[in-house]
């Protein structure tokens, strides 16, 4: 494993630019206020870092540990977050391009607004957190798993989910536009916002309750006898 410049123990991930840089613009199509490119933090511990409007190229974080480290407004690009994992740790209007998320774990994160594109997630788990407003179209997740995962008006239009497991999961107001849930287990799960007609929901599991909101959206009538 290769430690770097400051060592397997650091919280300072590099020098430059600096982790409390001042948080003057917030708007995803304002100019980075840094770039970062080629960088190796990889088996770094960069718990408790700051960064605000820093552009990351070819970032690898394989097997970094973060618990609480704040990315507002950043955009990763060709980023590497193999087998690492995430605790209490927020990317708030992030843009993930190209990257790769196997067997990376999120616990308790925040990803409110960021966007994915191109991207794979292999084994990723995700437990607890809000990902209310994700842009996740057309991601396949197949073997991505979710639990008790806000995903409150996210985009998951056309999202490969097939097979994969959305436990407890809110899904109020998500768009679900051509999404793939077959074979999903989606017990616990909200589906207010599920069309049946416009997803594939062949052999998901549902619980009993799940299955009279499907049928009601449906427009079927149901009773009890």
């Amino acid at each position: 494993m290769n430690a770097g410049k400051y060592g397997p123990c650091s919280t300072s991930p590099i020098s430059h630019p600096s982790p409390h840089h001042h948080m003057a613009e917030h708007s995803r199509n304002a100019k980075p206020a840094a770039t970062v490119s080629g960088e190796n933090w990889e088996g770094r511990d960069i718990s408790a870092a700051i960064y605000t409007s820093v552009a990351f190229a070819d970032l690898d974080l394989t097997e970094v540990t973060n618990t609480g480290a704040v990315f507002t407004d950043c955009t990763f690009r060709g980023a590497r977050f193999n087998v690492s994992v995430h605790t209490d740790a927020a990317f708030v209007n992030c843009t993930f391009a190209n990257c790769t998320f196997f067997d990376t774990q999120f616990t308790d994160c925040k990803f409110v607004g960021s966007t994915f594109e191109r991207c794979t997630y292999d084994l990723m788990r995700v437990t607890g957190g809000n990902w209310s407003f994700a842009g996740l179209r057309a991601a396949d997740l197949r073997t991505a798993t979710f639990s008790g995962t806000r995903l409150r008006e996210a985009d998951l239009s056309a999202a490969r989910c097939d097979g994969s497991s959305l436990r407890d999961v809110d899904l109020a107001g998500a768009s679900l536009h051509n999404t793939k849930f077959a074979r999903c287990d989606l017990r616990g799960s909200d589906l207010s916002a599920l069309d049946p007609a416009s997803v594939d929901l062949r052999g998901a599991i549902v619980t009993y309750e799940q299955a009279l909101v499907i049928a009601a959206a449906l427009g079927l009538d149901v009773r009890a006898d």
